[in-house]
């Protein structure tokens, strides 16, 4: 059987249904003061994840719900973005979050759960 990009945008779409915050949780609120720092704080994150992980679609969920605008990259659509993962990162599992730093190092965090607290500590 082959899948085609229909059909992968179409499991994307259950992935996040299922696992949508905004249906029990509400969605932050924020003035537009408060929108535009933490718009700058997540300037230097990036998601690496791939259309049908289950475990990238509660960290995205979680993105959506908190309103943070976070870069993201396909390891599955950009061989690339799995070299920059593996190489830097360490492993090539995902979802990960690269947190930039001031020093321009970078923090690798795995496991969607950490992601997820780490957000919601962070920005909830």
């Amino acid at each position: 059987m082959i899948l085609t990009m229909q059909d992968v945008k179409g499991v994307s779409t259950m992935f996040d249904e299922w696992f949508d915050n905004n249906k029990t949780e509400e969605a932050v609120s924020r003035t537009s003061e408060e929108q535009t720092r933490v718009d700058r704080e997540t300037s230097t994150m990036v998601l690496y994840h791939y259309e049908t992980c289950m475990f990238c679609a509660r960290v995205k969920s979680t993105i959506r719900q908190l309103k943070l605008n976070i870069h993201t990259r396909d390891v599955h659509l950009n061989d690339d973005h799995m070299k920059d993962l593996v190489t830097n990162g360490g492993k090539p599992t995902v979802p990960c979050l690269r947190i930039g730093q001031q020093d321009e190092t970078s923090i690798w965090l795995y496991e969607s759960n950490d992601i997820k607290n780490y957000l919601l500590q962070k920005f909830g």
